[in-house]
Formats: structure tokens, C-alpha cells, sequence
């Protein structure tokens, strides 16, 4: 595979601290490399760095003459008004006049068109967190990149949405670098990872291979590092010896003796700083009451509408000490509505609801409103002066700051400028200062890095009460879930005992529902009509040619498929024949496509009675 990009000895620092230094990484053709690292090592920099937003201290980027990056953040920035339409010519706008082969209308709508769009004129304002994630995604496609780069893309979709962005990432041939803490998610899509950190040499671990492979060569890594250390230390032990033998024993040795013996001491200090910096995780240990009742909430016939809307019926549910229940579902299923009836911050439409007495519950939201962005860090951490009540003893803010990775001289910074890791463990260190009968955690995942998600899991399979969790880790929920809620989105709602059977059964359900070939049909198109006085109805001929159009345009779109193939083969590229004539195809392919659907709006509009009468 040819290179596309190398970065060359680069480093990047903020005016506090070094995020990283002197780094080399390379990114080829076929390449879906998994980007990790502990929170605040730079990923997101590293990111932006090779995509040329962001420029390096020190350092290169080579790039392959005519690269097309695309970069897709991790938070989407759509302006207020704006639809998929506009939001995809305006990305295609970024890279300047295309090749005049296909205008930007029709690109703009065949990649809405393959990530699902139906109404491509509806406000972006009203789109749900993962269809915005679809149109960041879409918005990176248009571009026609050869080198994707994505940053939490698996950040607010639901477990559909995170299994259609797995097949995409795995079947698509532009090659990828993503962010993410999503272990399945790496298991499954990437085939190298690199983990940044201060904790290595060069400030980078890569390893050929998936999520398992990562953690194998992770482990014998580690294990190598110590037993280095441990000879250097006993190396060191040597050396002390030798020097402390007297001046006259000295003088008789060899400077260079004394050099080495320097040497290996720096050495030993650099590789204890190192393994320090690799064990560093976030201490998280809730409180329990340690109540002994059997019941501590029991739900029965539970049922709730939201906007005319049934979310879902029948919930007969019992929570008890040591249970912890995983409501899963699709975006707008009614999983966080169900949370809130659960805790009594939503009353039920029907049915019963029993809490033991005087329960407590702590609540973790995933919109984090709990968080004054405006308070500093201290002023999160405790509220009121400098020392933190727990259990029984009082820390200093400091000390409970370090427990959650803080430095003390980030205790003023305002809680606005934190990341969304950092965050995230204001809020689970608040959490831990509340004693609690049932832990409400909704989406807890979103943004830490996996070491404090390893340590999370922990704190909750130890946790003595209920919990009640909402989140699209499928790792954790599979480690951690005791039981599951499925909710359809139909109003329906049944318990599970696995992930894997909920999944199973929805895909079933829509398999009977809606029979497919086995690929994904494209979507109708919003066409522009302008509605006249007199209209007529399709004949016999153009309503056959209507009801075949999706797969006439699904079997023109494999065929530009297959000429970009060829087109983007080395072997065509290198001939100049063979280029032109495979170009030349694909340029009749694709104003087919265009003519396609433009064709398919006509014979919409006309069945719609929106058309004239000629």
C-alpha cells in the first residue's frame, strides 16, 4: 500500500505542559488506524495537525501530492437554519470547483442519498444527535477523500447508528484514522492502533491488529519494560556500590565508568516516569447506604406517550440491590424518559410505582446541566471552601482533584475550557460524594478514555445497590449488564438477557418488516416541484418505470462504484490511455446517476399531482 501521509518527528505543547513530542506516524492506502490514548494526550491536536488546521511546534508533515483530507470533529458546528442540502454543497464548496464531471447538486445529493437521507431540506435544528453524526460523516464523504479523519465518531448514536457506522468503516476503501474509546467498535473496524502517551520511548504504541491484538502486545509490552527496569535498577544498585568504595577507589576507575553509571541513573528515572505515567488512572468508588431492603423500586403495567408519541407499555420491572439493568434501544426510544420514571422526575401516563422509603438515588445526565461553565474547576469539585466530606474524612480539593487526574494548577481554570473527559470526571466525582440506593447513569462513557473506563466498570460491578444504565458501549454493557430492557420504538418494551439477542431480535423484526435485497436501497429524493392547475396521473408505463427505480438507481451507483475502483488503480493511473478511458466512463456512469434522479423527482412530482399538465 503507498503512503499517504508521514508525520515526522513532530511535537505540539500548550504554554502549561508538552502534549507530545517528537512522534512519528505514517498513514497508507487500506489503513483504519485506531487512535487512543489517556485524556489530554493530544489527541484530538495530533488530529487536527494532520488534517493542516492545526500546525506542529516542530516537525513535518509529508503528504502525497494531491491528498484530499477530510476531517470530521467531534462536535458538529451547522449554523442555526441550515439543512443537509446546504450543508453538504457547502463542504464540497471547501475544496473549490470540482472537475466539472458531475455538478455539486447531484454530489451533494448521492451522499446524502447513501447515508440515508430522506428529506434533505429539513433544519438541521431538529435532527437528533446521531443524524447530525450521519451529516458530519456525509459532509466528509462529499469531499471524495482519499484520507478520512474522525474524531469520536461513535459520540451520540445509538447502538443502530454505531453498527451501521462498524459495516460502513469496514466495507469503505478510503482509508481512516479515528478517535475512539468504543473497545468494540476497535475490535471490530480497526486493523492498526496506535496509543499515544507520554509512557512510551517515542511517545506512541502501535500495534498491527485489532482491539485483542493491541491488548496481547499491550501486556508483553508492559512486562518487557519492567523487567528492563528491574535490571537497570539492579545495574543502578551496582554502580552506587562501585562509587561509594571511596575517593581513592575512584580515582582509579575510568571516567567513562562514571559517565555510564550517570547514564543508566537517568535512564532508571526516565523509565520510572514512564510506568508512573502508564498506571495513572482515575479512582472511582461510589458510596452505597448499604440498605438491606429486598425492593427498592418496583415497576408495574408502566407506560408512557411523549408528544401523541407511545414510547412504551407494560414495564414490569423490580430493582433490587446488586442489579444492574441496561436499557438499550434506538435513539428517541424513550430509554432516558424511562430513567426519569424510574426515579420519579417523570410521572407515568399508567400503571404502578412503589419506591422503598426515603430511597436515594444520584442521577448522571449525559447533557452534564449539573456543570456551571462558568465556575472553575474548584468550584466544581467543592462548592463551598477547600475541603471535600467523604466518608467520614476530609480531603483537599487538591488531593480530590489528583484522584480524578487534575494537576492543582488547573483548580482555577473555568470548567468551560475542560474537555469533555475532564468533564466527565467532575461529574463521576460528584457522584461519588452522594450515597446512593440506585445509580442512574445515562451515557457515563461519553468522552472518557479507556483507562477510566476500565476503572468505571470496575467501581460499578463493585457497587452493592441497583444501577440503571443507559449507553451505546457495548463493551460495557456487556461486562456490566445483570439484565437488559429492550425498547422498539413502537411501544413495545421486553427484557433480555444479552445484548446479542436484543440485536438478533431487532434485526429480525426488520427483516420481516421490510424485505431488502441485502443492500441498502436509496432514498427518495426531495424533489422541487412548482404545483399548477392542472394535473395528471402516470401511465402505465412511467408508474412501472417509477416502481423500479430505486433498484435501477441502486445498480447505477455499484456501476460509478466500480469505475471509481478502476479509475483509482494504480495500474490505470500509471497509464495514460487507460486513465482517460476509464475516467471518460466514469463520467458517463455518473451523469447517469444524475439524470437518474432527476428522472425520479420528475415521475414523484407527477404521482404526487404536483405536476403539470403538458
Amino acid at each position: 500500500m503507498s503512503t499517504l501521509l508521514t508525520a515526522h518527528e513532530i511535537s505540539k505543547a500548550w504554554p502549561s505542559h508538552d502534549l507530545f513530542r517528537r512522534i512519528r506516524i505514517q498513514l497508507s492506502e487500506g489503513d483504519r488506524v485506531g487512535l487512543i490514548g489517556p485524556n489530554g494526550a493530544g489527541k484530538s491536536t495530533l488530529l487536527r495537525i494532520l488534517d493542516g488546521a492545526d500546525e506542529p511546534d516542530e516537525g513535518e508533515i509529508i503528504r502525497r501530492r494531491g491528498l484530499r483530507v477530510a476531517y470530521v470533529p467531534q462536535d458538529d458546528l451547522f449554523p442555526e437554519g441550515t439543512t443537509p442540502r446546504r450543508a453538504a454543497m457547502e463542504a464540497i464548496a471547501m475544496d473549490g470547483p470540482g472537475d466539472g464531471r458531475v455538478d455539486d447538486a447531484t454530489r451533494a445529493s448521492i451522499a446524502l442519498s447513501k447515508l440515508g437521507f430522506e428529506d434533505v431540506d429539513r433544519p438541521v435544528d431538529v435532527l437528533s444527535g446521531g443524524w447530525r453524526k450521519r451529516l458530519a460523516l456525509a459532509c466528509g464523504l462529499v469531499r471524495d477523500p482519499d484520507l478520512l479523519l474522525l474524531d469520536e465518531p461513535t459520540n451520540h448514536l445509538d447502538l443502530a447508528g454505531v453498527r451501521w457506522l462498524e459495516t460502513f468503516a469496514s466495507r469503505s476503501r478510503i482509508a481512516m484514522a479515528f478517535i475512539t474509546h468504543d473497545r468494540r467498535f476497535l475490535e471490530t473496524v480497526a486493523n492498526r492502533i496506535i496509543e499515544l502517551s507520554r509512557a512510551y520511548p517515542d511517545g506512541t504504541f502501535e500495534v498491527d491488529g485489532n482491539y485483542t491484538e493491541f491488548v496481547r502486545r499491550k501486556g508483553e509490552h508492559l512486562e518487557a519494560a519492567a523487567a528492563a527496569r528491574s535490571s537497570l535498577a539492579n545495574a543502578v544498585r551496582r554502580d552506587d556500590a562501585w562509587l561509594k568504595q571511596g575517593i581513592q577507589g575512584r580515582q582509579t576507575r575510568n571516567k567513562s565508568q562514571v559517565r555510564d553509571a550517570s547514564d543508566r541513573r537517568a535512564a532508571l528515572s526516565d523509565a520510572r516516569d514512564r510506568a508512573e505515567a502508564d498506571s495513572k488512572s482515575t479512582t472511582i468508588d461510589f458510596t452505597a447506604t448499604r440498605r438491606r431492603t429486598r425492593k427498592l423500586v418496583e415497576l408495574r403495567g408502566v407506560g408512557t406517550s411523549l408528544g401523541g408519541r407511545r414510547l412504551f407499555s407494560e414495564v414490569d420491572l423490580i430493582l433490587s440491590p446488586g442489579m444492574r439493568l441496561g436499557l438499550v434501544g434506538d435513539n428517541g426510544t424513550g430509554k432516558t424518559t424511562l430513567m426519569r420514571v424510574i426515579d420519579g422526575e417523570l410521572e407515568a401516563d399508567e400503571g404502578t410505582i412503589e419506591r422503598a422509603k426515603d430511597l436515594r438515588s444520584v442521577v448522571f445526565s449525559q447533557h452534564r446541566a449539573t456543570l456551571n461553565p462558568e465556575d472553575t474547576l474548584q468550584q466544581a469539585l467543592c462548592p463551598v471552601g477547600d475541603r471535600i466530606d467523604f466518608r467520614g474524612s476530609t480531603i483537599h480539593v487538591a488531593g480530590w482533584a489528583e484522584r480524578f487526574l487534575f494537576h492543582k494548577d488547573q483548580l482555577k481554570t473555568p470548567v468551560a475550557r475542560l474537555s469533555g473527559g475532564e468533564q466527565a470526571r467532575v461529574l463521576v466525582a460528584n457522584l461519588m460524594l452522594q450515597p446512593a440506593d440506585v445509580l442512574l447513569l445515562d451515557e457515563p462513557t461519553n468522552d472518557l478514555d479507556i483507562p477510566s473506563l476500565e476503572v468505571l466498570e470496575e467501581a460499578l460491578v463493585d457497587f452493592p445497590g441497583a444501577i440503571v444504565l443507559v449507553t451505546h458501549d457495548r463493551f460495557m454493557l456487556d461486562r456490566i449488564a445483570t439484565e437488559l430492557i429492550g425498547l422498539d420504538g413502537r411501544g413495545g418494551a421486553k427484557s433480555y438477557q444479552t445484548l446479542e439477542q436484543f440485536t438478533r431480535h431487532m434485526a429480525e423484526r426488520s427483516t420481516e418488516q421490510t424485505p431488502t435485497t441485502g443492500q441498502d436501497r436509496p432514498r427518495k429524493p426531495a424533489g422541487d416541484s412548482t404545483r399548477g392547475p392542472r394535473r395528471r396521473k402516470l401511465s402505465y408505463k412511467e408508474q412501472r418505470e417509477f416502481d423500479g427505480m430505486e433498484d435501477t438507481i441502486l445498480e447505477a451507483e455499484t456501476e460509478v462504484e466500480r469505475l471509481e475502483t478502476i479509475a483509482n488503480a494504480p495500474e490505470t493511473m500509471a497509464d495514460h490511455v487507460k486513465s482517460s478511458r476509464a475516467f471518460e466512463s466514469l463520467s458517463v456512469a455518473q451523469e447517469r446517476v444524475k439524470a437518474l434522479y432527476n428522472r425520479w423527482s420528475e415521475l414523484e412530482a407527477i404521482q404526487s399531482g404536483d405536476a403539470e399538465q403538458g
